[in-house]
């Protein structure tokens, strides 16, 4: 009688009204618009990365780890980033190791700013800076070329209300661009912040075998996963926190490998520095 009672009383309770998801086009608009690079976000932090690789036999079972802790640097304009090896497998570089590390780095920055005194150089990096936005820019828009994107529900992530978003390939669209011939051979989720439409989650899956260097150099295997996660730093930018991937593929198509591992991202502080100046305390 009790459980008819409460059942009762559930049918006749008014149903809250769940807040109605955003409008696709203008959620999208609103999102396309933060899609900056990584690299373009860190370029004004120093921060550390701790990254394990694991190979696994077809056992499951882990053959080998290695673990690698650095500390990196903002990259001279046109250049990656400065990874400054600081630990290994839980041991610290040593400090002679670290000096020549530093002295090359040193040496490069030296160079630039040679350069930066010749106006043809000058003019050469800001092509070349033009030319990587540019083809950013097409690459974005090659992902709303590529994939159906669908709203499908809202999610809670630490706290943060998020949007999800399923990617599913269209069949037959034509890429524009190199990243769109990849982006064809996965499918993906995303979490996208509502309050801030920045990225807090992204997981994708190859839906095929995909080869690269002409197939004879790796191939990814179809059921390769991976997933990347995004915090706010200080209440005002979002930037990586965590990237997993397992992976199986064929390297020149002989050597099976099995690989996972994990990118975990910490310790972000402004860093302001000239072109004179590589390594220091971050301000």
């Amino acid at each position: 009688m009790r459980a008819l009672v409460l059942a009762m009383l559930f049918a006749a309770a008014p149903v809250a009204q769940e807040r109605p998801l955003p409008d696709f086009n203008t959620f999208a608009t609103e999102v396309k618009k933060r899609l900056a690079t990584d690299e373009e976000r860190q370029s004004g932090y120093v921060f550390n990365e701790r990254r394990a690789e694991q190979k696994v036999n077809a056992a499951g079972r882990v053959t080998s780890e290695s673990v690698k802790v650095y500390e990196i640097y903002p990259g001279l304009p046109g250049e990656d980033r400065y990874r400054r090896l600081i630990e290994e497998d839980g041991r610290p570089t040593p400090p002679d190791k670290l000096a020549r590390q530093d002295a090359e780095r040193k040496k490069q920055a030296e160079e630039y700013a040679r350069k930066q005194t010749i106006a043809s150089e000058r003019t050469k990096q800001a092509r070349q800076q033009d030319k990587a936005r540019e083809e950013y820019s097409a690459a974005i828009d090659d992902v709303f070329r590529v994939f159906d994107i669908r709203i499908v529900h809202r999610e809670t992530i630490d706290g943060i209300d998020a949007i999800l978003a399923t990617l599913t390939p269209k069949p037959g669209v034509k890429p524009l661009t190199d990243d769109g011939k990849v982006m064809r051979h996965f499918k993906a989720r995303a979490w996208i912040s509502e309050s801030d439409y920045e990225l807090v989650r992204v997981e994708i899956e190859a839906i095929d075998d995909l080869s690269f260097g002409l197939g004879l150099l790796a191939r990814v295997h179809k059921g390769t996963v991976a997933t990347y996660q995004r915090r706010k730093v200080n209440g005002e930018t979002w930037l990586p926190a965590q990237v997993t991937w397992t992976a199986s593929g064929r390297v020149l198509l002989l050597r099976r490998l099995r690989l996972r591992g994990v990118s975990e991202f910490s310790n972000y502080r402004r860093y302001s520095v000239d072109t004179s100046t590589v390594i220091g305390s971050p301000r």
